[in-house]
């Protein structure tokens, strides 16, 4: 059966752990909810966590320069509390942490004093309901968001501005993804069931895609990282969806989860794994032909953030609504799936 051991940054076997060292400004208690995880190229681990109960929905972000001891505050190597829960964040380049807020904000904080400070470079207002989603363009240098006020924004990170605003969806807008290589064109898809494919250079941005291997909304999109004109959608029914823009009626379709899917991430093999997260708690690997190569069912509520490891290729870390960070060993593509699939504090 499955393990599964929540990171606590404890000593094992009676051996001196790392003392507690918490960075200045990074608040005391991580809030319950982690809504977001991404690796930086040298192993950094970002988080995005929340507080959705109570009187005040706040936030925090965090930077583990050690993984393995995430979530455990003390640990950190930098930390910041948010006026508002977070729904998305990403990594802009080594120090920039680009942030999609509750409150309608896109944010930017950039770390400082040698990585142990996260301090804020802009809040801009621009969304007039929360941001749920934010996909950073290969040039490093513009972002897109998406919102439930049903619109889509470009933006220019330097210069602290949106260069365009567009609502061509209908409904609240679930995610965005940027295209490998190309700095101008990215997927959206909306609560109003479409999905569309812009490219910022046309008079008329956005084309929409018809898809019949999925008739159910789609929640979460992914560009395949070696084809610009191949990406993977995940439907509110847990139906994950290989989509060629070309040629969108010959979709290949396979049902991974039972809930909505919330996320996806393609590892750095040369024939790359497909990770998928959901709402039904599980974590599901695929391989290059749509193949389960892996199933965990550790999470004990929504998982909403993955992200995989750049020094170990086979290591997928995953984050959720129960507050645990786990990290996934993922059998190689040479070897056989295993109904014993490990995961490692």
């Amino acid at each position: 059966m499955d393990t599964a051991k929540p990171n606590r940054g404890q000593a094992e076997n009676g051996e001196a752990g790392s003392e507690w060292s918490i960075p200045p400004n990074a608040p005391a208690c991580m809030e319950r909810h982690l809504d977001g995880a991404h690796y930086r190229a040298d192993g950094a681990l970002l988080l995005g966590a929340s507080s959705l109960s109570g009187r005040c929905w706040v936030g925090s972000i965090w930077v583990f320069k050690d993984p393995s001891k995430a979530p455990n505050e003390g640990f950190c190597s930098a930390g910041v509390q948010t006026e508002a829960g977070i729904a998305d964040l990403k990594w802009v380049d080594n120090k920039g942490i680009l942030v999609a807020s509750d409150s309608g904000a896109l944010e930017l904080w950039e770390l400082d004093e040698n990585e142990t400070l996260i301090v804020n470079k802009f809040c801009k207002y621009e969304h007039d309901d929360i941001v749920t989603t934010v996909s950073v363009l290969t040039n490093n240098t513009q972002a897109v968001s998406g919102s439930k006020d049903f619109s889509v924004k470009i933006w220019d990170i330097p210069q602290e501005t949106v260069l365009n605003s567009y609502r061509a969806h209908s409904g609240q807008v679930t995610c965005v993804a940027s295209c490998p290589g190309k700095d101008t064109v990215f997927l959206s898809c909306a609560e109003d069931s479409r999905i569309l494919l812009w490219d910022t250079r046309s008079p008329k941005p956005a084309t929409r895609i018809t898809c019949g291997a999925s008739s159910n909304l789609s929640t979460s999109l992914v560009w395949h990282p070696h084809q610009n004109d191949t990406f993977v959608l995940g439907d509110e029914n847990g139906t994950v969806v290989l989509v060629d823009t070309k040629k969108p009626d010959s979709a290949l379709s396979t049902d991974v989860h039972s809930r909505s899917v919330t996320g996806f991430a393609f590892s750095a093999h040369s024939s790359p794994l497909l990770a998928s997260i959901s709402e039904d708690c599980s974590v599901v690997v695929l391989d290059s032909s749509f193949s389960e190569v892996f199933r965990n069912r550790s999470h004990r509520d929504f998982v909403k953030g993955l992200s995989w490891s750049p020094s170990d290729k086979g290591s997928l870390t995953t984050v959720g609504w129960d507050h645990q960070v786990l990290h996934h060993v993922v059998p190689t593509q040479n070897s056989h799936p295993s109904t014993n699939n490990d995961i490692t504090a």
